[in-house]
């Protein structure tokens, strides 16, 4: 019989690649880890590990096991959360991941909501962008996710999706910049100034943008950091182009910013899998992101 604990301490292993690095993530000795992967190794009846020296790596079989674990974790989890809501303990726990400026603006009001509401239940916060922040929901490693994609983007069959809102770009230029009293402008005009680039993912989808409008812009600076972003701009090294979004949780000094033409927007969202959202924390935590998104 497969235990739950021996999975949690599979996965480790196979994600840090050794029984002490597993050991210092799951909070325990590497005897421990040692003794749990004997027992699990026991109870399927086949070595999930090939030990050589100081390296390890999967069998097959673990390989599959693995594969396994986090769909058969976060059904778990979902049976544990649920059963403890009907028997009337009013308790969740709910680990949430957001990118960085959800985690500034929709997260904190979001949150502060929930526990007004459900004082019982905890939430856990981390920082990632997407796609990594759908792979830790996929992943068993969260239980919603706060993330955004572009037009076009990859498709979420496989997770239950909340639409929040739609987040339009905005250009970034200094205040003394010939476009800066502009209503609007089309990208194109800005095809021979200096760029600095956000995020990974953003920065592809300017680069995107840009060759859609006929030129390649070119980057002098390029940064996951939104104050630094406009700072870099206020300072008239270059232009931008950032989400409204972003801009909420910053003050950027020596700045104006300009709408777009035709627009260019990013799909907020928040996600979790299909067996998390009949846990009652983590609907909670859902309708408290959809109302916040909505004011």
């Amino acid at each position: 019989m497969i235990e739950a604990r021996h999975l949690r301490v599979l996965r480790a292993v196979a994600s840090t690649g050794s029984f002490s690095a597993a050991a210092r993530e799951l909070g325990c000795t590497q005897p421990a880890v040692s003794q749990q992967m004997k027992a699990l190794e026991a109870s399927v009846g086949t070595p999930l590990l090939i030990r050589s020296g100081r390296e390890m790596r999967l069998t097959q079989a673990g390989e599959a096991l693995v594969r396994h674990a986090a769909g058969i974790l976060s059904g778990l989890t979902a049976a544990e959360e649920e059963v403890a809501a009907i028997a009337g303990l009013r308790a969740g726990r709910v680990r949430l991941v957001s990118f960085p400026s959800g985690s500034s603006t929709l997260v904190p009001t979001a949150l502060a909501a929930l526990r007004d509401a459900h004082p019982g239940t905890r939430v856990s916060l981390e920082e990632a962008e997407p796609p990594r922040s759908v792979e830790l929901l996929r992943e068993g490693d969260c239980d919603v996710a706060l993330a955004f994609r572009y037009e076009g983007a990859e498709e979420w069959d496989d997770l239950v999706v909340r639409p929040l809102l739609s987040d339009r770009l905005v250009a970034l230029v200094p205040e003394r910049h010939k476009l800066a009293r502009a209503e609007s402008v089309a990208i194109g005009e800005l095809a021979d100034e200096p760029w600095i680039a956000g995020c990974p993912r953003c920065r592809g989808q300017l680069v995107e943008v840009c060759e859609t409008a006929g030129f390649t812009p070119r980057i002098d600076f390029a940064t996951d950091d939104y104050p630094a972003v406009a700072g870099l701009v206020g300072a008239g090294l270059g232009v931008a182009v950032l989400p409204q979004l972003a801009l909420e949780s910053v003050r950027p000094r020596g700045v104006r910013t300009v709408a777009l033409e035709p627009a260019v927007r990013r799909e907020i969202v928040a996600l979790t899998l299909p067996d998390l959202a009949q846990v009652p924390a983590v609907t909670a935590t859902l309708e408290k992101l959809a109302a916040t998104a909505a004011r």
